[in-house]
């Protein structure tokens, strides 16, 4: 039973990873101040929709990791 936590505990981690790596970062960065910013209204909003689910996802995925490791680190196993 164990050795199947720690198998899905490790899943998780990296599903978790991939998830926040597909994230578009919130800052603009140093290039989009130098030369200032050309998107419109739609360009913006467009991906909002994929973001909303990622971050969704994001935080069920972080919930489920968290008690899987307190889970894992407790004596009842």
């Amino acid at each position: 039973m164990k050795t199947t936590l720690i198998i899905v505990f490790l899943v998780i981690s990296v599903i978790l990873t991939i998830i926040v790596m597909m994230q578009e970062g919130k800052g603009g960065g140093l290039t989009s101040s130098i030369s200032g910013s050309t998107e419109t209204y739609w360009s913006k909003n467009k991906g909002r929709s994929k973001e909303a689910v990622l971050m969704k996802v994001t935080i069920v995925v972080g919930i489920i990791f968290m008690l899987l490791a307190l889970f894992l680190s407790s004596k009842f196993i």
